[in-house]
């Protein structure tokens, strides 16, 4: 989708807050340093990975998405802020 597109379903959605979970498997060819780091940095790593597509050093071997609104009340305040700027911005 391209981003004029996004950003025009944006504007004429309502936003909500959502609780999202990913599933992935895959098999991946790496230097083993590049492994070797921090949790969040690994998970930039795998993401960056996953975004460019599969190619000779990535396959994928199952993936499972569910996403489910959530009440906004179960966001962070931080969220919260967010959501009615979002809204504030939209109207």
């Amino acid at each position: 989708m391209k981003t004029g597109s996004l950003q025009q379903q944006t504007e004429t959605s309502e936003v909500g807050v959502y609780d999202c979970e990913i599933h992935l498997k895959f098999r991946l060819v790496e230097d083993k340093e590049v492994m070797a780091v921090d949790a969040e940095q690994l998970l930039e790593l795998l993401l960056e990975a996953l975004s460019c597509g599969p190619d000779d050093c990535l396959e994928t071997l199952d993936t499972v998405v569910q996403v489910q609104e959530t009440s906004e009340v179960n966001a962070s305040p931080r969220m919260r802020r967010q959501l009615m700027r979002l809204r504030n911005s939209l109207a």
